[in-house]
Formats: structure tokens, sequence, C-alpha cells
């Protein structure tokens, strides 16, 4: 029996359907940056000649460092070399259970997936070599009634992708999987095509992929040290000689953390036992005559697929019981690992095998004939690290893959094109390498790793929040203030409040699929801005400053916009060469040829990367720096706003006196400070960019003056309905690496008529000759108990015609409201749609943006009318 049986061997252990494949042993020991080195005798092994410079170095040669080359040399990028230590797969390649699906929970993440199940479909053909791809298709299977409301939640962001994807009932599902116990089975999630992939004979047939395109894969070559050169190059050294490189990319699975730290990086990555069981033969499993579906069993936290006439089952344990491999991030890799594997351990995952049993009745029967405990490695918060990185020129990532077999086809083809055309073809900055920094300390890194862990199968709620490893050190100077008082977000590191309490609410984060219990304090806090005045804490906003002889030439390269003249401040956009939205950023003149510019939480190290690049390759004379640490910023906004602010200072707060989108140096409560006059959310407003160890003094000074004007707090749930009343797009949303400006509406911040040749200008130029084929329009909707998020689909009479974008509930007018891309014929003011929330289609109809003007805006035509006869 299956709970019973201790008939395997662990010092034999094979990935069963590859036993006959699979080297057993790693011949050459090593470790990144160690003192060991191969044997002298090596580098006949090499069987080619070396080579001295390339155009791109790859280091690691698992099936994502493999993919990277063969879609690099496949492009046409004819001098692409890859190093790998001992020889291909040794890592967590080669005992991978080999998963493949097309779902993914992140919206571009399932264009990776798409693309590396459309490459495995055809890389034997075009290569000659086998991958043993099986596709019986995968099944996610609901047992909850929330579970039911989370798939119907995915699929409603799927309908405009195009995944193959479906709700199926029951009844399908069992003539799907026949074994199934369907007691407590309520729907799946059915993805056609899905299925497994032998991982060896992919690795191997990206290989010979590459290699019939050109490149040059060499091994066993140890990376031993890595030197940037003052053109921004690197000399790659190796035991066979160094290679120059015009960028590296590292892609060593469970040995980053050693590679980059030739370099003085420590990338949050950790290794995370992972254990999967193999069984012999099951006699139900032989007699079917076709291979049964994967299937992931939410509830019970596994997976489980036929192996061969028998089953393979692989668990994701609970934070209590998963194990880290912590002495690697501590002591490195020991040398020579790359095929061995860790002790196995059936009692830790004994839960899961008898919840597996009760879906699965024949596994009670079924013996053991391999166990599998092998490392694979995890970032914080699940999602690999690909992309260029910050502070290193030309230093590229593609590591932390707890998934690599699925992603690398896609990644490689994402990073391949991002390198050639020098922009990524699309937007996929969750997995930036550059969303870590500082803070992300090692204490951090485990105790979120294994909340990752075990949140595999957790519930997928939207405005999702996971607690582990919270507050870092990265906290705002009234996070000490505020913590008690509000439901926290985590952005970069950063607590920053999401709504705040008051006595009678229900406290705590209460996710759902529906309104839940931030609705009402979330209306009471738009309310209080729109009628009073609101204090929110804004400090996880990126800052740098830009100054210098040139700062102003850089800028004019960088944006699209004109660059403020001194005291004034602007939106402005930086674009690809394609056009596409890089960033939005707001940016301040606030001394000569000193600019201080202003980003999202979420782009700090993704914006700054761009700009310290274009930067060096100018090259420019500036000098550039990161300040957002080391300031504070309040944003305190409402019709009060100026009265409360009067009472602390003696500047003239006055329209006349501090005019909209002007900035100045202030005395405030006796703290000096920079105050910008803009309206972050249609509302008279200011920012207050105070030196964190002051902001706790200016906040309560604050407060207090305003205790006689209703003064409160308010968070960023509340800003984002505000915001969307508003009109005003957001960047991550309504526009970036796949939008362009003008289809996103920003013709306002975009000067193609400048003197300077912004990036992107002449691609937005022929966008605008030839015309758009879409175009954010603004949409209301009749609903009930559920608002839109973002990237529900559109439909028209049955067809898909678009996605959303951002949505959230108006309290001003009492009405669900959304941005969502459109073809342009369906744009007009009264256009009517549907917009699909958990399963339900809802009218939607296109209206007149904003649904509330802006506080100036108001205030212009009061005045208007007033001086009107």
């Amino acid at each position: 029996m299956l709970c019973q049986t201790i008939n395997y061997n662990i010092c034999s252990l094979r990935y069963a359907r590859l036993s006959d494949l699979m080297p057993t042993c790693v011949l050459f020991p090593s470790g990144y940056g160690k003192s060991e080195s191969v044997c002298a005798f090596s580098c006949a092994f090499l069987g080619k000649r070396w080579k001295d410079t390339a155009e791109t170095v790859i280091i690691g040669g698992g099936c994502v460092g493999v993919s990277i080359a063969y879609h690099l040399a496949k492009a046409g990028q004819n001098d692409v070399v890859l190093l790998e230590k001992s020889e291909l797969t040794a890592g967590s390649t080669w005992h991978a259970a080999g998963l493949t699906t097309y779902y993914h929970p992140g919206i571009n993440l399932k264009k990776v997936h798409y693309h590396s199940i459309k490459l495995y479909e055809s890389l034997e053909a075009e290569t000659g070599q086998a991958v043993g791809f099986h596709q019986p298709g995968s099944i996610r299977i609901a047992s909850t009634p929330v579970r039911v409301d989370e798939l119907k939640y995915q699929m409603t962001r799927t309908h405009w992708h195009p995944t193959p994807q479906w709700l199926i009932t029951p009844e399908k599902i069992q003539e799907l999987f026949p074994l199934l116990n369907m007691d407590k089975v309520l729907a799946g999630l059915y993805n056609p095509g899905d299925g497994h992939i032998d991982p060896y004979s992919l690795t191997m047939a990206l290989a010979a992929g590459a290699r019939m395109y050109g490149a040059q894969i060499y091994n066993p070559a140890l990376v031993s040290g890595l030197t940037p050169t003052r053109d921004g190059k690197w000399d790659v050294q190796t035991p066979h000689g160094t290679i120059r490189a015009n960028r590296i990319v590292n892609a060593t699975g469970f040995w980053a953390r050693e590679v980059g730290q030739l370099i003085g990086f420590e990338h949050p990555t950790i290794p995370i036992h992972h254990q999967y069981v193999v069984t012999a033969t099951v006699p139900e499993v032989k007699a079917l005559k076709t291979e049964l579906p994967v299937i992931r069993d939410l509830e019970g936290s596994y997976y489980l697929r036929q192996e061969r006439d028998g089953l393979l089952f692989g668990p994701y344990e609970k934070e209590d019981k998963m194990v880290l491999q912590d002495s690697w991030v501590r002591d490195g890799v020991p040398p020579g690992f790359g095929k061995e594997l860790f002790e196995s351990d059936l009692d830790r995952i004994m839960e899961h095998v008898e919840m597996a049993m009760e879906m699965v009745p024949v596994l009670k029967n079924a013996d053991i004939i391999n166990v599998v405990s092998g490392p694979i490695t995890y970032t914080p918060d699940l999602l690999p690290m690909v992309g260029p990185h910050q502070a290193a020129r030309n230093y590229w990532t593609a590591i932390g893959f707890g998934y690599g077999v699925i992603h690398a086809g896609g990644i490689g083809k994402f990073l391949s094109d991002w390198i050639i055309t020098g922009e990524p073809p699309f937007d996929l900055i969750e997995c930036d390498p550059n969303r870590y920094g500082k803070w992300t300390t090692v204490p951090y890194m485990c105790a979120k790793a294994r909340e990752s862990y075990g949140f595999n199968n957790v519930v997928g709620h939207p405005k999702e929040e996971r607690f582990a490893g919270r507050p870092t050190q990265r906290t705002s100077g009234v996070y000490e203030l505020l913590k008690g008082k509000a439901s926290m977000g985590f952005h970069a590191g950063w607590e920053q409040p999401h709504w705040f309490y008051k006595s009678g609410d229900e406290v705590g984060y209460k996710p759902n699929f529906r309104r839940t219990n931030w609705f009402g304090p979330v209306g009471r806090e738009c309310k209080l801005v729109m009628e009073k005045v609101g204090v929110i804490d804004l400090t996880p906003f990126g800052k740098f400053i830009v100054k210098g002889k040139d700062s102003q030439k850089l800028l004019d390269r960088l944006f699209a916009n004109t660059m403020p003249k001194l005291g004034l401040t602007n939106i402005s956009h930086m674009l690809t060469p394609t056009g596409r939205v890089y960033a939005e950023v707001t940016i301040t003149q606030h001394a000569p040829g000193e600019f201080l510019l202003i980003t999202g939480s979420g782009s700090e190290l993704h914006d700054l990367r761009w700009i310290e690049r274009e930067a060096a390759e100018g090259p420019y004379d500036v000098d550039i720096s990161n300040v957002t640490d080391d300031i504070g910023v309040l944003g305190v906004a409402g019709p009060k706003t100026r009265d409360v602010l009067q009472k602390l200072t003696q500047e003239d707060m006055s329209d006349s006196g501090f005019k909209f989108l002007h900035c100045k140096p202030i005395t405030l409560a006796g703290i000096d400070l920079r105050a910008i006059r803009i309206s972050y959310t249609g509302e008279l407003g200011w920012e207050l960019y105070i030196p964190q160890k002051d902001m706790a003094t200016v906040y309560q000074a604050i407060m207090e003056a305003g205790q006689d004007m209703g003064i409160d707090n308010f968070g960023t749930y509340a800003m984002s309905s505000l915001r969307l009343e508003k009109g005003f797009r957001g960047w991550g949303a309504e526009m970036n690496c796949d939008t362009n400006p003008l289809e996103a509406g920003l013709d306002y911040f975009i000067k193609l008529n400048k003197t300077a040749d912004f990036i992107g200008k002449a691609a937005l130029q022929e966008i605008k000759a030839k015309g758009l084929k879409r175009k954010l329009s603004y949409i209301t909707m009749d609903t009930d108990n559920v608002d839109p998020e973002g990237n529900e689909t559109v439909w028209l009479n049955g067809k898909v015609v678009g996605n959303t974008t951002s949505g959230a509930y108006s309290y001003t007018t009492q009405q669900s409201l959304a941005f969502a891309y459109l073809p342009v014929e369906l744009c007009s003011v009264g256009q009517r749609v549907e917009v699909e929330l958990l399963g339900k289609k809802y009218p939607a109809m296109v209206v007149q943006e904003p649904l509330v003007l802006t506080e100036p805006t108001r205030t212009r035509l009061q005045k208007k009318a007033k001086s009107s006869p």
C-alpha cells in the first residue's frame, strides 16, 4: 500500500521514464567563485575551439539557459556562447516532474506558457531530437464554493487570450479522469494541450537547436570570475580562458546567488526541497485506452499525472512542514552538487498522500518505485527574476524559476527579443529582477519562500496580501503611528495603508471575490477627501534626483514631454523605441538643472535602470541618485487642505500664492520640506516631501491643525476609486509596455513637436500617421455585489471585443466603472457592451470621461458661472 510501502531504494532513484538516458554523476567538482577547479585535462573535453569574444554569454545549462541560447541564435545573433560548469541539465532541470500548462493567473505569464507549449509541439520536427511531450490536458479541481469562484475569476481573465481554457462540469471531469472520487468535486478548470515533457530530452533538443543555429555550448566550463569593463562589457573568467562579452545572462538556477556574488549582488533565491512519488504499474491505469489528464487538487495541494502505467504524485507542503535548504544561502552550494538528490521524507507529505488517496482511490493499492526529493529555486514571491539588472550594465538574469520547464521556452523568446530589439516584447514587470532591493534580507527571503511554497494552491483572491516576513526594514516615518489603525498593503518592501478602521468596522484582511469588509470604509474615506481633508502616506514612491550639466539634455531624450521650468512640475512618460509606455514619472525642477523624479513604488529600480542605461550610453555629464529611502511623502487632499496647511506655515498657500503644478521649499510646523501642489486624487492637494526623521512630527502637526475641519486618514483603495472617477490613467494598468500613449489617451503629455529627439518619437509619428486600431474607453456598468478589478473580458454579441485595465466602485456616482481597451469603432459614447465578472456578463456602456470633475476644473467652472451675467 502507498502509505505503508518502503520498497524503494533512495540510492538508485531515477526519473522513471528517463532511466536509460540520464548520467548518474557529476564528473567535475565545482563551485562558483570557489577555489576548486576543473581538472587540467578538462579542456580536451570541450571538443571545440575556445572563443575569446561573444555578443552574449549565458551562464548555466539548464532548460532556461539553453532556451535563451536557442532563441538568440535562431533570431540571428551568431555570437552566442553558453557556459555550463558540469553537464547540461545538472541542477533542478534533470529531476523535474516536467509539467506543462497554459494556465497562469498572471496576465502576461500566460503568454510565456503559451509560447513554451507551442514551441515544444514543434521542437522535435525542427531539431530531430525527441522531447517526450505528452499532451493529455490538465484539470484544476474545485471542491469548495470559493474554489468555484476562483475558477470563474480566472476564466474571465482568460477569454481575451489565445490560451485554450474552459470551466467544466463534474460530469465532464469524470469522463476525462474516470479514476476520480467525485464526491466533493464541484467544477474544474480544463486546459486541453497541457501535459508533461521529458526535461532532459527537452533540454537536449533546445541545445541541438542552439548549435544548429550557430551557438557554442562549452562544458565543463566553470565561471570563476566576472569583471566589468569601462565600456559596459564583461570579462568572463573560466579555467579555459577569458571571454569578453557584450552582455552576460545569469541562468544558473540554485547557483544564482553565487554567480551574483561574483559582482556584489545577493540575489534573493533559495532552494526548496520538493518531493514527488512515482508508483509502479497500477492495473486500473494500464487498462485505460487514453492517457489521463494531469490533475491539480487545489484543496489537497498536489498535482498528479500518469507516468507510464503508474502515477506520479507531487505535493506542496505547508509552511511548518516544508524544508528550505537555507545552508546553501549561508555557505553556498556544496562543490560538485549537480545531479544528486536530498533524502526523502514520506512522513512529511502523508497529509497530502491521504488526501490524494481519497481523491484517486487507486493510489491506496499502489507501490512506490521512486521518491524524488530535489532542489527547486524560489524567490520571495514565487515569480522568476527575468531581465536586465539595475546597477550593473549589461548584466541580465533568468533565475528563480520554481517552474523552469514550462517557463523555459517562453522566457527564452522573451529575453531574446528584448536583447535583440532593446525593449521587452510585452510587459512582464512582475518578473523584473529589480523589484527587490536591499530590504530583501535573508530572513525575509526565507520567510517568504516558505510562505510562497505553501501558497502554491491557496485561493488566489483579488487584492491578495501575504504577511510573512513583514514588515521589512523599509518602513516610513509614520508607520508606527498608523500600523494599528489600518489594513496594510505591501509595496516594494514598504507597508502602506489600504484602508483605515473605525469603531464598528470588521477589521483585518478579509479577502473575497465580492465586496468585503473594506467596501463601506473606503466609501467613507472617499467622502472625506471629497468634502473635507484627508492624509495619506505616499512614502513608497520611487524618488530620484538628476542633476549636472547635461541633466535637461538627458531628460529631454528620455521623456516625451517638455521639461518643466524652475519651480514647476509636470507628468512625463518614458517610451520604448517602438513607442510603448515604459514609465510614467512626475518631474519637478526644484533648482537650476536639478530635477526631482517621482515614480510608482513598484517601478523604482525598473525606471532607474532605464535612466542609468541611457545616461551611460549617451554619454551625459549627470549625477543620478536614488533618494527613495531618505524622503518620506505625505499627501494631503480635499477642499479644506489649504486651510489646514496655512495654519502651519508662513508660506502663502492660496491659489494665487501656490499655483497648481508648482513646487516650493516651505517650512511646515518648523520642519523644512518641499511641497508640490498636485491633484493626485483629482481634489485640491499637496504632496509634502519630508526627511524621514521628521515625518511623524509633520504628520502629527497636520492632524492636530485639521481637527476642527474633520481631518482624517485615507488609504490607497480610496485613492484608486477617486482617480478612476476623475479619469486618471494608472501606469501598469492603462499604460505599460503593451500599450502606446496615443491609444491610452495620453496625447496631452506627448510633445511630438518638441525639438529633442526623444526615444520612441519616430515610432509614435508613424503610429499616428497609420491610425489607431484600439483606444482606451471609459465605461460604467450595472453590477450587484461585485466590482471590476481589471483584466476582465469585454463582450459584444457573444464575441470578445476587448479587456478592462482597472476598475472600482465610484462612491460619488454610486456605480461600478472601469477603463477598457476596445476597437476604435466601439469607442463612441453610448456604445453598449458587456463585462464578465465571476462568470456573469454585466451590461456596460461607454461614457464621457470623467464621471466626476477634478477640483481645479470644478473651481474654474464655478468662478466662470459667478462671473457670467
